[in-house]
């Protein structure tokens, strides 16, 4: 091979390069929340996350306790007192961790006059909300902000109005850089949720609406970020033939950070019978194996959607949807979709009762295998029953990692266990640098 080879390559190779670095950067780290509730924008106030939290307790409470509801939803007995523990704590601290203002379908159409009006309060709302968070002085989500209409013809003038109206009386009257909590006026945990999505047109109107806010409001380029619904077929297969997700990313300059799964929308685009929508049904696994290769090493995030089975009935009725419920979130979890949505407070219980049970179940041997990893020095030669590579390491990094930003680990049991501390397990887990978190510990 002629000693210029080596030169040649990294010529024919300098594209191929680039487009690794810049499209495929990996997850960064930071904290996803387990899960996002959807209120209508008007029915929230700074006592919303309180008030859920209340209300999952007193509807446990009722069920027998949450170690009884712990057994419903099928965690292991030698689990079931730590991770209640967790549960009840995090009830009374965090009991939301992402709160999404809805002025979309949870809404429904109103007066333009009642609709500006909902979306300033939204906007007064969030920034009360990251106050009080600041001053720790109540439990409120680490994450929030509101969901528009869409951009389709219909909707399209006031799903832009009501952005604008929030984002601008977010930062000139929500009185967070006075009070020192964001020097912008957007708290760090601001979410912004664009539904149906269809065409890549959609997501670069919504990319030149964020540049316009921003350039108005002194925003700093790409402050600016969004959530995409996939609610639509044409979002799995566009009219090209081909998925439009890659050139959606492409458009979005890096603004798009996590893709949501919607249950409902898509099963009936699809023709799916009301009584067989479900987020299990094959037409709802395939959107989301789509959704999964798409954004695979992109650092964008993605999210299950809902079941509508809601425990609000008789006991009976509680019990089976609770255990549906439970055994939907387990299905994510090991699907690789470490998010969900959640429709009402009696959600909550199960909701974390199985996050924190997923995670504390692998946690020993994870933790085990990461410590055997570390301290070799032939791969798979020492006293290791699992000869794990590199990629497999920063699975197993990446998995307990979660479990501590979610709460289900503490970092005590992380020093003894695996002998890491929380920075060694992030750099282990997230080789490039971890970007920073407004958050970067669960409760």
């Amino acid at each position: 091979m002629p000693a210029s080879f080596a030169r040649r390559a990294d010529q024919l190779l300098e594209g191929t390069d680039a487009d690794l670095e810049h499209c495929f950067p990996g997850d960064d780290g930071s904290r996803q929340p387990l899960h996002t509730c959807y209120v209508p924008a008007d029915l929230v106030t700074p006592a919303t996350a309180r008030e859920w939290g209340e209300a999952a307790r007193a509807a446990a409470e009722e069920a027998g306790g949450l170690t009884a509801l712990a057994e419903l939803a099928g965690v292991e007995e030698h689990l079931r007192e730590e991770v209640v523990t967790r549960t009840e704590r995090k009830l009374r601290e965090e009991p939301i961790e992402d709160l999404r203002l809805d002025l979309e379908d949870g809404y429904g159409q109103r007066p333009d006059a009642e609709e500006d009006g909902a979306a300033v309060g939204a906007a007064r709302t969030v920034a009360a909300m990251a106050l009080a968070r600041h001053r720790g002085d109540s439990p409120q989500p680490a994450f929030a902000g509101i969901r528009f209409k869409c951009l389709e013809a219909g909707t399209r003038q006031r799903g832009l109005r009501s952005l604008d109206l929030f984002v601008t009386a977010l930062v000139r009257e929500g009185g967070l850089a006075q009070a020192g909590a964001a020097a912008d006026g957007l708290p760090a945990g601001l979410v912004l949720t664009l539904p149906k999505v269809s065409t890549v047109e959609q997501v670069e109107v919504m990319t030149e609406a964020c540049r316009a806010l921003e350039s108005a409001l002194g925003l700093a380029h790409g402050r600016l970020r969004f959530e995409i619904q996939m609610e639509t077929a044409p979002m799995i297969l566009g009219l090209d033939g081909t998925c439009p997700i890659p050139a959606m990313l492409r458009v979005a300059e890096g603004r798009v950070t996590a893709l949501h799964y919607g249950t409902y929308d898509y099963s009936a685009s699809l023709g799916v019978a009301a009584e067989f929508q479900s987020m299990e049904h094959p037409v709802a696994d395939h959107a989301k194996q789509v959704m999964q290769v798409a954004v695979a090493g992109t650092g964008v995030r993605l999210s299950d959607g809902s079941t509508n089975r809601l425990p609000v009935g008789d006991a009976a009725q509680r019990r089976e949807a609770w255990a549906l419920h439970a055994r939907l979130v387990r299905r994510s979890l090991e699907r690789a979709l470490y998010q969900g949505w959640d429709l009402h407070a009696h959600q909550l219980p199960t909701r974390f009762l199985t996050n924190y049970a997923f995670y504390r179940r692998s946690f020993d041997a994870s933790a085990h295998r990461l410590q055997v990893y570390r301290s070799r020095s032939v791969p798979g030669i020492e006293a290791a029953d699992v000869a794990d590579e590199p990629a497999t390491a920063r699975a197993l990094a990446r998995f307990v990692h979660r479990g501590l930003l979610c709460g289900a680990i503490g970092p005590e049991e992380l020093a003894s266990a695996a002998g890491l501390d929380h920075q060694e397990l992030a750099a282990l887990a997230h080789p490039r640098p971890t970007a920073a978190t407004p958050d970067p510990g669960g409760t």
